[in-house]
């Protein structure tokens, strides 16, 4: 026999006082973000947000959005947000990042592609991914250190994008390893000259404007 209609009326239903403000920072945070599978982002979105964890949100939209159809998906923007929710480690899980990854609705062929570039077991060095994903996003060397700097600055967006030296020079001694094409001595002789600009300002930083009116390229 089935089970009667059951009735409700207005004082019977209870909707908790912070849903309201939940509900809509959740929008905001999927029209920034723009995913490509809306329900597996939502999962990854509310995960986060129940355990205290940075959410998968990107800082503003990024146009034109990148989709799958043209590309990769992956974009300086994504590269962000995975850099807001791995960077408190210096090594990361394998199977956190990746489902991280998949959060973000990119596709995993090209998450196991990046690890390709360097084969890892079960842990990666944060650093060292997030250089291979912006190494990733095409260029040169050259191009891949403006979206490391771009990510990694605290500086407001438009501004000098300044990170400290030495972060710089790991990581673009690490991808100029990889990349073989570009001999060690080179790359010590390319980070000497920027640090000159960057040791008569005393604050250990370098920016965009340090690297870009260089004549020693990498």
């Amino acid at each position: 026999m089935p089970l009667p209609d059951t009735m409700f009326c207005a004082q019977q239903i209870h909707i908790p006082p912070e849903l309201p403000d939940i509900l809509k920072q959740f929008t905001k945070a999927a029209i920034r973000t723009q995913p490509a599978d809306v329900l597996q982002w939502s999962a990854g979105y509310f995960s986060a947000l129940s355990r205290g964890d940075p959410l998968p949100v990107k800082d503003r939209i990024e146009m034109p959005v990148a989709t799958q159809k043209t590309d990769t998906g992956l974009t300086q923007g994504l590269l962000k947000v995975l850099h807001k929710q791995c960077s408190h480690k210096r090594y990361v899980e394998l199977a956190d990042l990746e489902q991280k990854w998949k959060n973000l609705c990119l596709p995993i062929e090209k998450f196991r592609a990046i690890l390709d570039l360097d084969r890892c077991e079960n842990t990666v060095e944060w650093m060292k991914f997030l250089a291979l994903g912006c190494s990733t996003l095409g260029g040169s060397i050259n191009t891949a250190m403006k979206h490391l700097c771009e990510i990694l600055t605290v500086d407001p967006e438009g501004g000098p994008a300044r990170i400290p030296f030495e972060t710089f020079s790991y990581v673009c001694r690490y991808l100029s390893g990889l990349e073989g094409a570009v001999l060690p001595a080179d790359t010590e002789s390319y980070l000497a000259t920027l640090k000159e600009n960057v040791d008569t300002r005393k604050n250990g930083m370098i920016g965009l404007s340090d690297f870009f009116v260089t004549k020693r390229k990498v």
